[in-house]
């Protein structure tokens, strides 16, 4: 499981240009199962993926596609976590 953390490099106004190619890209992510959350940062400096069932490599195929990355909107830190615990009925595959 990748906890995927976006800081912001640009302006909001720019960020708010991006978003629903963003938005897109999350979408794609999300329907083959791979994202299982995501959101903004409070206060507004970037946001948080929760990413489950491939590996770094393919994980990392997949950010590098994300329009924020392509654009320079966004950095990215992806922290790699085996969960020990887990509420019931979480599917992390």
């Amino acid at each position: 499981m990748f906890v995927i953390s976006l800081n912001y490099l640009v302006e909001l106004e720019r960020v708010d240009r991006a978003i629903p190619a963003h938005t897109a890209w999350l979408e794609e992510n999300f329907a083959d199962g791979v994202f299982l959350a995501s959101g903004r940062k409070i206060p507004r400096t970037g946001g948080i993926i929760l990413a489950a069932g491939v590996d770094r490599k393919e994980l990392d195929r997949r950010l590098a596609a994300d329009p924020f990355q392509t654009a320079g909107i966004a950095e990215y830190s992806v922290t790699e976590f085996e969960p020990s615990k887990f509420k019931t009925g979480l599917s992390l595959n």
